[in-house]
């Protein structure tokens, strides 16, 4: 393995994200060790992306950004309406990642968290049409900045459409400027077997985030990383990985990511720990 840059989601501290937010960690987060910063984009204005690019370089720390999708935002299984509003706001999510350099928009682009509903197989095959056609003018747009929709599979709590690699794979198909997004909570959920869903999504992989198995820190867990990770780079991924864990202490977020304790001593030990043990497992 030649290593990866690794990187962390600022929602380990923080939700929104804010420009005195990414401030004040941009420093901590250069200091520890880390190569980058992943920014959540929750509602576009929440902060401001060139003020961002500025504060990233002076501490010398590439982006990752990954989109959001509460209530209200679907691509698939909606109506015309909530589709166009929804493709603006990912719009504007590709925007801020081109300005602040970050390769990929990562999330679940297709379906509001939470969002479950029994799917027959020619539901959910209507579904996947209604996904391709919807995120097209959107990986279209990304394609022309530069950037990468990285399409996130959830588990089975989050969402009924896309739970899988597989499925993931199935449904955005041939799109250009698309790939999935690997979150290995939802793959330990998920994958019966996880290197193997890797490896299956070989040259599809566009972006990677890590946590243990119960969101906490990463190597505090019973994952097999060094097969996951050599899995990773069997799949061609060359890209950062980035440690996305969750406050306890922000009644919003832990909420919709169902973080009801603390999951390290502290906040800061889940990107410390998880950034020794990672560097320490990558050969």
């Amino acid at each position: 393995m030649s290593g990866h840059r690794l990187g962390v989601n600022t929602w380990v501290w923080a939700s929104p994200l804010t420009d005195a937010t990414l401030a004040a960690l941009a420093g901590k987060v250069a200091g520890w060790g880390f190569d980058v910063l992943e920014l959540p984009v929750e509602n576009p204005g929440d902060w401001e992306p060139r003020r961002a690019a500025q504060v990233l370089a002076d501490h010398g720390l590439g982006a990752t950004v990954c989109l959001v999708m509460p209530p209200g935002r679907e691509l698939a299984a909606a109506d015309p309406a909530t589709i166009r509003s929804t493709q603006d706001y990912l719009y504007g999510v590709v925007d801020a990642a081109a300005t602040v350099g970050s390769p990929v928009i990562a999330g679940p682009a297709y379906a509001s968290v939470g969002r479950t509903w029994r799917l027959s197989p020619a539901e959910r095959a209507a579904a996947y049409t209604q996904l391709r056609e919807s995120l097209a003018p959107v990986v279209e747009y990304a394609g022309a900045a530069g950037v990468t929709v990285a399409v996130e599979p959830l588990n089975r709590y989050e969402t009924s459409l896309l739970n899988t690699i597989g499925q993931t794979l199935e449904a955005i198909g041939d799109l250009p400027h698309c790939g999935v997004a690997l979150d290995l909570y939802h793959q330990n959920i998920e994958e019966t077997d996880i290197p193997a869903a890797i490896r299956a999504a070989a040259g599809r992989v566009a972006h990677v985030q890590v946590c243990g198995n119960d969101r906490g820190t990463p190597g505090a867990d019973h994952m097999d990383w060094p097969a996951i990770l050599a899995a990773i780079d069997e799949a061609g991924y060359a890209g950062p990985l980035c440690i996305e864990s969750f406050t306890a202490e922000n009644a919003t977020i832990a909420t919709a990511a169902s973080i009801w304790r603390p999951l390290a001593a502290s906040q800061d030990a889940i990107a410390v720990d998880g950034l020794k043990f990672l560097r320490a497992v990558m050969p």
